[in-house]
């Protein structure tokens, strides 16, 4: 698999499928890799939806499984994550793009919203992280306790007028806060929700995919 690379970042990515460009963003935090996309995921998005969409993962900078590597941006740590999705897609020539992400996906996904709203058609989050008032300790000091709010990359003011079509998956977890997926997707003006629970029992997987893909073949252009 090939390679991106910009300054002292190596990116590992993955691509596979024909059609309108979808970034699918890791589970597992800033040690998600291809895996945690595809194999490892609820469901294996590459299997899913490369006959509809060109799918698009990487690993992670300095995930611990991975192959990408890059500065430690101690002051910034969500934008040094965005500046590599994005990158990857400038790497591949891509302007527009559907996103799919898991667990940290969401925080990503806003982020990416925020710098970056014109090129992000749509987007799914699924079992989005968030913060939990209850769950002070999280990981990573500067990623989860100097904004310990909401959705942690963006404010509720930026939801309640964000206009880029959203899926929201919920999860209830400790992680991924049922609360905060329900607020972000009560307050963002185009957004919906599939059903909770959607990985239990299993059988209701395919359900959630169903919805997965028919909102990102609902929201591509016309002219894919």
């Amino acid at each position: 698999m090939p390679f991106y690379e910009k300054g002292a970042t190596k990116i590992h990515y993955k691509e596979d499928g024909s059609g309108f460009p979808l970034l699918i963003i890791p589970s597992r935090g800033i040690n998600g890799i291809i895996a945690d996309a595809t194999t490892r995921a609820p469901f294996d998005t590459f299997e899913e939806f490369k006959n509809d969409f060109r799918c698009i993962t990487f690993d992670q900078r300095n995930a611990k499984e991975g192959q990408s590597s890059g500065p430690i941006e101690i002051e910034r740590p969500w934008d040094s994550y965005t500046d590599d999705h994005l990158g990857l897609m400038d790497h591949l020539g891509i302007d527009q793009f559907l996103v799919l992400g898991f667990c940290i996906g969401g925080p990503f996904i806003w982020n990416m919203l925020q710098r970056a709203s014109d090129r992000v058609v749509a987007g799914v989050l699924a079992q989005p992280v968030g913060f939990r008032p209850e769950m002070a300790g999280a990981f990573l000091s500067n990623m989860y306790r100097n904004n310990p709010d909401f959705v942690l990359t963006v404010t509720r003011d930026f939801v309640r007028a964000c206009q880029t079509p959203l899926l929201i998956l919920p999860d209830d977890v400790p992680g991924h806060p049922y609360a905060v997926a329900m607020e972000s997707a009560m307050l963002a003006p185009n957004a919906q929700v599939s059903l909770c629970p959607w990985k239990e029992p299993v059988e209701r997987i395919p359900l959630a995919v169903r919805h997965v893909r028919t909102f990102l073949r609902a929201h591509r252009p016309v002219a894919a």
